[in-house]
């Protein structure tokens, strides 16, 4: 028989056999069985102040504690923890017949605040695409370094689908110069093409005048590290990095945010939600509408600055 846990002195029996069972048989990390004997332990404390046993708990008292936990100022994350750790013991206890039913089944957290996904201002993506090189920089490099960041806030591209690009048309995706468009491939194997406008267009025959001196002989990427072969995500984010650090940004920079500033640009200048959609390749409309609480994001700063009214003391 596998000893109680430590540290249960006044745990309720079925926790303790809980515990030992995700210890043991589960082989949870020490700081997971921390969080799960901390959750268990809010279970005992709500049930015992209602003088109920945990076998006898209902859904009605867990939709109650949840909304006490959220009450009481916990994260909309560590109430779904609490429940998920309160769900997988009662689904044990299910498993065992001690309990005729789930009383957390269907029972979730509050939704959590969406956090606003973070762009770069007009001016601070203009500093970092125009960027002069420090001396001493390779001007492969640079070339290169300066095509990945026209195409990533010039095109809107994922880093994924960026690195996936290659010379020429063929399972992966391509740049068309001859009509300015980028045919990529997004997320679910999913095709689209974007415009290239014309500062990214120039960037990338900079770029291919000089790729061959980095390239190896076969490779079909368009996009090539020191060794030659094609690059990847960690150095796009890491060439990003410092390019944004010599430019004197005040913020970190990574690729994401070149498309975020990308959509949060195009949406403030057009308006037109249903076209940034398209240009992103989000399926749903409401993946996009995000932009659109950054744009009024936008506004408020400029009525705050600029209205005589924005700022009145009380």
């Amino acid at each position: 028989m596998v000893d109680a846990a430590p540290g249960t002195a006044g745990v309720d029996a079925d926790i303790q056999r809980h515990l030992v069972h995700l210890k043991v048989e589960r082989r949870l990390a020490a700081r997971t069985l921390a969080l799960y004997a901390e959750a268990f332990a809010r279970l005992q404390s709500f049930a015992a102040a209602q003088k109920l046993l945990l076998r006898e708990v209902q859904m009605h008292h867990v939709r109650s504690w949840a909304a006490a936990l959220h009450a009481q100022g916990l994260a909309p994350r560590s109430i779904a923890l609490v429940l998920s750790a309160w769900r997988g013991l009662y689904r044990w206890l299910g498993n065992d017949g001690l309990v005729a039913l789930n009383p957390v089944e269907g029972v979730r957290a509050p939704k959590a605040p969406q956090p606003l996904p973070k762009a770069l201002s007009v001016d601070h993506a203009m500093a970092l695409a125009d960027a002069a090189p420090h001396a001493g920089t390779d001007p492969v490099l640079a070339a290169r370094d300066q095509c990945i960041v026209e195409l990533l806030y010039g095109c809107g591209l994922r880093v994924g689908e960026l690195v996936g690009l290659d010379l020429r048309a063929g399972d992966g995706g391509w740049i068309d110069p001859s009509d300015a468009s980028a045919h990529v491939i997004g997320k679910g194997s999913k095709r689209r093409s974007v415009p290239v406008g014309a500062v990214a267009l120039k960037a990338l025959r900079a770029w291919l005048e000089l790729r061959a001196e980095l390239a190896g002989s076969d490779e079909q990427a368009l996009l090539v590290g020191t060794r030659g072969a094609r690059i990847s995500a960690g150095q796009v984010r890491a060439r990003l990095k410092l390019r944004a650090l010599q430019a004197g940004l005040p913020t970190h920079v990574h690729p994401h945010m070149l498309r975020h500033s990308f959509a949060t640009h195009v949406l403030q200048s057009s308006g037109d939600l249903r076209a940034v959609q398209e240009l992103l390749g989000h399926t749903n409309i409401t993946t996009t509408q995000v932009y659109t609480k950054l744009d009024f994001g936008h506004l408020s700063k400029v009525y705050d600055a600029a209205h005589p009214r924005a700022r009145r003391k009380p």
